[in-house]
C-alpha cells in the first residue's frame, strides 16, 4: 500500500515537473510583463515589493498546487466539448467555486483522485493478500470511487449553500425593506445587508454591487445573480425587482410583498419538515428501538418457557 501511495505520488511530481515546463517560457514572459506594470504604480519614496515576493506571500495552495490543476486541467479539457466545461463551471459557480477550482482544475482533481484510488485499492487487495480476480476488482473499485468523490462533495456543497442562501433570505429582505422605506435608494440598502450579515447572501449581494460600480446596468447584474445561484425563492425575488424598475412600480411596496411571501414559503417548509418526521422516525425506531422492546418483555417469557420444557 506505501509503495502503491508512492508511486501515485511520484507520477503527480512528474507530471506537475512536465507542466511547468510546457509553460515555462509563457510564464516568463508574462512575469515580465507584470514586473513592468508594477514599476509603473510606484509612488515616491515609498518602495513597492516585486512580482517574486508578492507571490511568495500568498499561501502554498494558491502558489503551487492550484496552478497545477488549472495546467493539467487545461491539457486534459482540450478535446472536451464546449458544452461540457460549461455544464461543470455551473456545478462549480453553484457551489461557491470552493478553492477557486475552475472546470480545468476540476477534471484533473477527478483524475488524481482516480489515480489516488487506484493505488490505494491495489495496496489493500496486496496487503490482505487477495486473489484474481478479486485482486483486479479492488483497483477497479477504488478508481470509480476516487472519481466519484469530488463530484458527490460537490453536489453537497451546492445543497449546503442553496439552504444557507434560503435561511439568510428573509432577514435580508426584513432589512432591505426597513432600508427602503427609510428612505436609502435600493443600492443603499442592498450595502446595509453587506455590512450587516456575514453569509453567502451577502457575498452575492456583495458581487451586484461591484459589478453595478464597475459599470454594469443593475438589472443585468440582478439577473445574473439569479442564473448563477437557482434558488427558487431568491430567484422569484429578483425577478419581482426587476418588473418593478422595469414598469416603474414603487419598489418599498415589491419588497414589503416579497418579504411577507417569503415568510410564508418559510413557514410552510417548516411545516412540512414537521410532517416528515414522523415517517423519518419509523426506521430508526422499527430497527433499533422496537426489537429491544420485544427482548425486554418477551425475554423473560421464553426462558420460563424454556424451563417448563427441560
Amino acid at each position: 500500500m506505501i509503495l502503491a501511495a508512492a508511486a501515485a505520488i511520484l507520477a503527480f511530481v512528474g507530471v506537475s515537473f512536465i507542466v511547468f515546463g510546457l509553460t515555462n517560457r509563457s510564464a516568463a514572459t508574462q512575469s515580465d510583463l507584470l514586473e513592468a506594470r508594477l514599476a509603473q504604480f510606484s509612488e515616491t519614496g515609498r518602495q513597492v515589493v516585486s512580482l517574486t515576493e508578492a507571490e511568495l506571500s500568498l499561501p502554498f495552495s494558491d502558489r503551487v498546487i492550484k496552478p497545477v490543476f488549472d495546467k493539467l486541467g487545461r491539457i486534459m479539457t482540450r478535446r472536451m466539448q464546449g458544452g461540457q466545461q460549461q455544464a461543470i463551471q455551473e456545478k462549480l459557480n453553484l457551489a461557491g467555486r470552493p478553492g477557486g477550482l475552475t472546470a480545468g482544475g476540476f477534471v484533473a482533481l477527478q483524475v488524481l483522485a482516480m489515480a489516488f484510488g487506484v493505488a490505494l485499492g491495489l495496496g489493500l487487495a496486496l496487503l490482505i493478500s487477495l486473489q484474481p480476480p478479486n485482486l483486479y476488482l479492488a483497483p477497479v473499485a477504488g478508481g470509480v470511487l476516487g472519481y466519484l468523490v469530488p463530484s458527490i462533495t460537490i453536489s453537497r456543497k451546492i445543497k449546503k449553500r442553496k439552504k444557507e442562501i434560503l435561511r439568510a433570505l428573509p432577514s435580508a429582505l426584513d432589512l432591505l425593506t426597513i432600508s427602503v422605506e427609510a428612505g436609502l435608494g435600493f443600492d443603499a440598502a442592498l450595502s446595509r445587508v453587506t455590512e450587516k450579515y456575514r453569509n453567502v447572501l451577502a457575498a452575492e449581494f456583495n458581487q451586484v454591487l461591484n459589478e453595478i460600480r464597475l459599470g454594469r446596468p443593475r438589472l443585468d447584474a440582478l439577473d445574473d445573480m439569479g442564473r448563477r445561484n437557482k434558488v427558487e425563492e431568491l430567484n422569484n425575488f429578483l425577478q419581482a425587482i426587476i418588473q418593478s424598475e422595469q414598469l416603474g412600480v414603487g419598489i418599498a411596496n415589491v419588497l414589503r410583498i416579497q418579504s411577507e411571501e417569503i415568510r410564508r414559503r418559510r413557514r410552510q417548509r417548516a411545516e412540512e419538515a414537521g410532517q416528515k418526521a414522523p415517517i423519518k422516525m419509523l426506521i430508526p425506531m422499527i430497527g433499533c428501538i422496537f426489537p429491544t422492546l420485544f427482548i425486554v418483555l418477551l425475554g423473560p417469557a421464553v426462558i420460563q418457557v424454556t424451563k417448563s420444557f427441560h
